[in-house]
């Protein structure tokens, strides 16, 4: 096989490893040096012994992962705060928003943080690419019983942390709006109303923005820390976009994007708030 065909060949599942890697280390800048390196093997393996290739790439591309998540989390003991997944854009790339569109929402993927090495990479294995138990293993490095027990595990506590109710996403996008202008309109009473009593505000500033060092908690106290970051920053203009499948909030300072804001909602109320405003994890955002 020519140096080009492999490059097609490899360019064909790019966004498929894009979102494997990006599954498992929650970074879009990890997750193109892992595909970068996975890139790297793929050119250098003994094709005749690849059966298929895009079962191939996606475990070589995980195994990268995983070794590189071990790396994150050594490097996040230092972290200054909560840290939460990096946006990402697929706005220009139809393809890779298809691909993606599925278990990459800010909720899944804070979700998949609480999870072990071994047990996220498992899942996104088996739940996301339906690969055989015995393949997982063998990409491991694990028995098959070994990864049966992680994939349970995985399961269990994923869907211990999923809404109780199927959540409409019109629903969803026209609460999420209101709360939006309310915030901006500085309606203080009708930001708690949308709020859920036992809301829960997870805020990543990396050191370099301002953000809460430890999650809020109480439909009152997130409002009142909400409204002082947007005293603070009175110029913001804030734009809707779509990031990680959904619907996000961009507040923009001039050009450039300053917080990216998720939000969850269940029974009507909002429930969760995923704000990002270290700018190290908003280059991506056009």
């Amino acid at each position: 096989m020519t140096e080009e065909q492999l490059a097609s060949e490899f360019a064909e599942h790019r966004s498929v490893l894009v979102g494997a890697a990006y599954r498992v280390v929650g970074s879009v800048s990890d997750a193109e040096d892992v595909v970068q390196e996975a890139w790297l093997r793929w050119a250098g393996v003994d094709h005749d012994e690849v059966r298929d290739a895009r079962a191939y790439l996606i475990r070589i591309t995980t195994r990268l992962a995983l070794n590189r998540l071990r790396e994150q989390k050594a490097r996040r003991e230092q972290y200054v705060g909560p840290w939460l997944p990096e946006p990402l854009a697929t706005d220009d790339d139809p393809e890779a928003a298809v691909e993606l569109a599925d278990s990459v929402s800010m909720a899944m993927l804070v979700v998949l943080e609480t999870l072990s090495p071994l047990e996220r990479a498992t899942f996104v294995l088996r739940e996301v690419f339906d690969l055989p138990y015995d393949e997982i293993a063998d990409t491991l490095g694990r028995s098959e019983t070994a990864v049966r027990q992680l994939a349970h595990r995985a399961r269990e506590h994923v869907s211990a942390r999923q809404p109780r109710h199927h959540v409409d996403k019109a629903r969803h996008d026209e609460v999420t709006m209101r709360f939006m202008q309310a915030a901006g309109s500085g309606d203080f009473d009708q930001v708690v109303a949308l709020l859920a009593p036992d809301a829960v505000l997870i805020s990543d500033g990396g050191g370099k923005k301002k953000a809460a060092l430890r999650p809020i908690h109480g439909a009152d106290k997130i409002a009142r820390w909400l409204f002082a970051v947007i005293a603070e920053n009175p110029g913001f203009e804030v734009r809707m976009g779509t990031l990680n499948g959904e619907i996000a909030y961009i507040a923009y300072d001039g050009d450039s994007p300053d917080t990216v804001a998720f939000l969850k909602t269940e029974d009507g109320l909002i429930n969760e708030l995923y704000l990002i405003r270290n700018p190290d994890k908003l280059e991506h955002i056009h």
